[in-house]
């Protein structure tokens, strides 16, 4: 039984789970000094309420679960473009082009929710198919393409929603010209159902999407660990050569990757605007939705379960940071993230550390075996 406890503590699991713990805790540790240095008589308050905001009442905690619907799925995208050795940093390109499918399909063509989500879904595929095919085809580094078009799909976008005039929030008698319709007055059939949610938590911010996401990020762990599919994939991201010699074609599963991780990027934009509470703004100005996907995946070290935990932890606290308004300025709980996925980078150092600190004694054990192997003819016991 002991034995079982002492595997399970030295697992690679939990290993990383506790580097993930440290490097949030360092983190936060960064976030209250900067705190002190910004307004030091305030600065335990803000601490608190970041750290209790979240749960004081079911109206922020329904918040926490709206904002980390659609930052599950970005983190999903990255975490699996990285776990087949690809780092899909066009997330956030391909979070707005899904977004803008969903929206032109709701309120364009007045389909309904479901139906935008399959829309959001292939938009999203499309964006991250071409990087991904650069990559294949060309060896074109993806980091390169995908920000790129990061860029060109929010001016296309923008372009484009500009020159639909039923997409526009003027157009169903609003004056708002720089934002898209309110899907309460386009087409009501487009947002997402609540299923009882919101009276439930007592807030318009609950609908079913957190529940869509959780499903995804079970299916994406089935995908990866338990099926041929899967497999192929991640052996292409451990050695792409030596899985060409095994007969994978890995230009195909370079394309797949990206396309099914835009995929995730699009259903995330989708979640996230057709919740009937957020609306499209016509601004030059990347969507931190998409970023925010990339600490979700490090911090659950590209585990699709882990990805569902680390996004309610940013959520958590990017709810907690609006709280500390006026005291301190809202960029504030940006910079405290900042320092969470800098300090995340270091998680394959942070897990070596803590691996020594729970196996202290296996370089000794390790020694003792090597000097107990024979090394010379007369050493080695006669028959």
């Amino acid at each position: 039984m002991k034995k079982k406890l002492k595997d399970f503590i030295r697992s690679a699991g939990v290993t990383g789970c506790l580097a993930s713990l440290a490097s949030i805790a360092a983190g936060l540790l960064v976030g209250l000094a900067l705190l002190f240095a910004f307004n030091a008589p305030f600065a335990l308050q803000g601490f608190r309420q970041i750290l209790t905001t979240g749960v004081i009442s079911l109206d922020k905690f329904a918040k926490v679960l709206y904002q980390s619907a659609p930052l599950i799925f970005t983190g999903l995208a990255v975490g699996f473009a990285f776990k087949t050795g690809l780092f899909n940093i066009g997330a956030t390109g391909q979070y707005t082009v899904g977004a803008f499918c969903a929206l032109v399909s709701v309120i364009q063509f007045q389909l309904p929710w479901y139906v935008g989500l399959v829309f959001a879904m292939v938009g999203g595929a499309l964006w991250g198919m071409i990087p991904g095919l650069f990559k294949a085809q060309f060896n074109v580094n993806e980091v390169i393409t995908s920000i790129m078009f990061n860029w060109i799909g929010l001016f296309v976008v923008n372009l484009a929603i500009n020159n639909m005039p039923m997409m526009l929030a003027n157009s169903w008698g609003a004056v708002n010209k720089d934002r898209t319709a309110a899907l309460s007055a386009a087409n009501p059939a487009g947002i997402l159902p609540k299923a009882g949610l919101d009276k439930l938590m007592g807030s318009n911010y609950m609908h079913i999407g957190i529940f869509i996401a959780i499903i995804a990020a079970v299916i994406v762990w089935i995908i990866l660990e338990k099926t041929t599919f899967g497999y192929e994939l991640k052996a292409c991201g451990y050695n792409r050569n030596a899985s060409v010699y095994a007969g994978i074609n890995a230009k195909r599963n370079i394309v797949l990757s990206m396309s099914i991780s835009g995929a995730f990027a699009g259903i995330g934009g989708g979640i996230y605007y057709l919740s009937g509470t957020a609306q499209y703004t016509l601004v030059k100005a990347l969507l931190a939705m998409g970023f925010n996907g990339i600490p979700a995946a490090l911090l659950a070290s590209s585990h699709p379960i882990g990805t569902i935990f680390s996004a309610l932890f940013i959520s958590y606290i990017q709810v907690g940071g609006d709280a500390m308004q006026p005291e301190f300025v809202k960029e504030i709980i940006d910079i405290i993230i900042g320092a969470i996925i800098y300090l995340s980078a270091f998680s394959l150092l942070m897990r070596s550390i803590i691996s020594k600190l729970i196996k202290p004694n296996e370089g000794n054990v390790n020694e003792e075996a090597a000097a107990s192997i024979p090394t010379t003819e007369s050493e080695v016991p006669q028959a």
